[in-house]
């Protein structure tokens, strides 16, 4: 899910909390079995005759081995199929996919690059839900080497091909249905759509109409222009679908440094021409900051759309702040308001929630889409004693006061990053999505590496110097209230090979050969609160990324297991289930990333000489049509 090679240097900012290496030094988890570590013999000893009463969850399957070929993997008795991929047509008047012929208004009725995200939702009055549906679907970014013939860098494209990449960017909302065993897409379905940078959207919330938000294409500053570098989303209980930008510093050309929004740029690490990898700018004035210096204000939201509503016009939620989102988790608190957790994706970076003002109303549909638009947005400040707080982040609170530059809540909102160092809070190790178990109500951040954090010199109580593995932390609201200031925290996994005393990894002490890994970066969690986590990284040590299981509590709670393996220069992203959890689907995410359209190092998924490898969703079912994992 990182986009781009990104670059993970901190931003620059106004104030830094105590790093959570130092942290993480101060407090070794009472309830992660650790394997790798001195610590793990009489621990482990401790823990699984505190644990041994609690009911098996874990998913039975014959576990993958770790590896790195051209293809797609799956446990002994699953099968996979590809739903989805790069330039297939889904609308019934769309050309059909050549790569060698491709163009943007081809694109723009095909399904786009790099899939990220993916949501299934049934369609309304179904009779088998988990038969019939939408696919809603994140195209992060483009690769013009892996895209076009000739294999040209993003500064050597065309503008056609700059307009190809552009289509391929946004959403695709496509109806699949399964017949038999297999799922088809429906090229006629009223329901199939393409959303892009160019799609018409409008914002709400405390930023709408704001001075900093008016641009040539708005003047107003009430309406944007398309969604880009969508990486991970979420779906909401009201049937919408929440999409969250991310690296959107990439797409801008023109000297950011000498605009009104300098600084507040250079804390997003939005500097122009000095880090655009898109040429976009060169061939549309909107992605120009030296001829619309506030467009960048309009990248980096959360993007709520309509997926069943062809007229409903995505709506960018300014209520939930402006940073590179990785994604955002939606949990309806026992009160009925709704609580969302995000992560911003860059090193040293937060994690924050926004809760909303007021309550969930189950089948009021007007109501429930105004939720995000008022509440209060916090930040979290990590203790060693096991405990955070959540700091508001709420114009005439705390920091955000006219005398640090903060003139109403649309200011809060656009500098979060600004508010959040002002704020004190813990800058983390690329914190990416974060998810609620449906059955503890526990909350899981999912941090996947920080390459950045300084090594603590002769302090061998901090095992995560240099953190290039990753790590996975557990956060408690007090008696399940998610509105609370104060929770618990704990680690779940550190990420790494137990093998390797210099990675500090910790888990389960069963933990197999093939069960470990690096770089968690996303995941979901199935009924039983087993969480499948995805992974962006792991290759960079000669071993494909994919996807593990692991039981959250229990016996075998942080014993993870290899359930998919992704095709060389592949990620997994967002593993998501039908209702029933008979059918998994997954964004498997630039295949061959690395090499080039002309010498591809893998040709999946269609393993044909005239054709490159092309990003693509899949479906994973049992042979016997079990649910996933039993």
């Amino acid at each position: 899910m990182s986009g781009f090679d990104v670059d993970d240097r901190p931003a620059p900012r106004e104030h830094t909390a105590t790093p959570f290496s130092e942290i993480l030094e101060r407090r070794i988890s009472r309830r992660t079995v650790l394997k790798g570590t001195a610590l793990a013999g009489a621990q482990a000893s401790l823990l699984g005759q505190a644990l041994a009463s609690e009911p098996r969850t874990a998913p039975a399957f014959k576990e993958l081995t770790h590896g790195l070929d051209e293809t797609l993997h799956v446990p002994e008795g699953y099968t996979h199929q590809v739903v989805l991929a790069w330039g297939d047509p889904i609308f019934a008047d769309a050309q059909a996919f050549d790569p060698y012929r491709q163009s943007a208004k081809a694109q723009s009725r095909q399904f786009g690059y790099n899939n990220d995200f993916v949501a299934f939702l049934p369609l309304p009055g179904a009779a088998h839900p988990s038969t019939a549906g939408l696919l809603v679907v994140n195209h992060e970014y483009a690769s013009s080497a892996m895209m076009h013939p000739g294999s040209p860098d993003a500064w050597g494209v065309s503008r056609e091909q700059s307009d190809i990449e552009m289509q391929a960017h946004g959403l695709s909302i496509v109806e699949v249905q399964k017949q038999g065993r297999a799922w088809k897409i429906q090229p006629a379905s009223g329901y199939n759509r393409r959303i892009t940078p160019h799609t018409p959207m409008r914002f709400a919330g405390p930023a709408r109409g704001h001075r900093r938000l008016k641009t040539g294409f708005s003047p107003e500053g009430i309406r944007s222009m398309g969604t880009f570098g969508n990486c991970a989303g979420q779906r909401t209980p009201w049937g919408t679908v929440l999409t969250a930008e991310e690296n959107v510093q990439f797409y801008f050309m023109g000297e950011a440094r000498l605009t009104d929004e300098m600084r507040s740029y250079k804390r997003f690490g939005m500097h122009g021409s000095d880090v655009a990898r898109s040429a976009w700018g060169m061939f549309h004035e909107h992605w120009n900051l030296d001829l619309h210096p506030q467009a960048g204000m309009h990248a980096g939201w959360i993007v709520e759309i309509d997926p069943f509503d062809a007229n409903f016009v995505p709506v960018k939620r300014t209520a939930l702040g402006r940073c590179k989102h990785e994604g955002c988790d939606v949990f309806i608190n026992p009160d009925g308001r709704v609580v969302l957790y995000m992560g911003d994706d860059q090193a040293f970076e937060y994690i924050y929630r926004f809760v909303s003002r007021h309550r969930y109303r189950p089948g009021d549909r007007v109501h429930n889409l105004s939720l995000l638009d008022e509440g209060e947005l916090s930040v979290a400040e990590f203790e060693a004693d096991g405990s955070f707080v959540w700091h508001p982040l709420v114009f005439g609170r705390g920091a955000c006061t006219p005398a640090n530059g903060f003139a109403s809540q649309a200011d809060v909102v656009i500098d979060m990053r600004k508010a959040a160092d002002l704020a004190g809070a813990t800058p983390m190790d690329r914190p990416e999505e974060i998810k609620v178990d449906p059955v503890s109500g526990h909350v899981f951040a999912i941090l996947t590496n920080n390459m950045m954090r300084t090594p603590l010199a002769e302090n061998p109580a901090n095992p995560r110097a240099f953190n290039r593995h990753g790590h996975i932390l557990e956060l408690i609201a007090p008696q399940g209230d998610h509105r609370a200031k104060f929770f618990k925290w704990d680690t779940f996994i550190f990420a790494g090979d137990p093998k390797r005393p210099i990675d500090q990894a910790r888990y389960h002490p069963d933990i197999s050969e093939h069960g470990w890994f690096s770089c968690p970066d996303n995941g979901t969690f199935d009924p039983l609160g087993n969480l499948w986590i995805a992974t962006d990284g792991f290759e960079k040590q000669g071993v494909a990324d994919g996807i593990w299981v692991s039981a959250t509590r229990g016996i075998e709670r942080a014993l993870p297991r290899h359930f998919l393996r992704a095709p060389r220069g592949a990620e997994i992203c967002s593993p998501c289930f039908t209702p029933d959890y008979r059918t998994m689907f997954c964004s498997v995410q630039h295949p061959g990333e690395g090499s080039s359209f002309d010498e591809p190092s893998t040709r999946w998924p269609d393993f044909d000489g005239m054709k490159p490898p092309r990003p693509s969703v899949v479906a994973i079912a049992h042979e016997r049509e079990k649910v996933l994992g039993s």
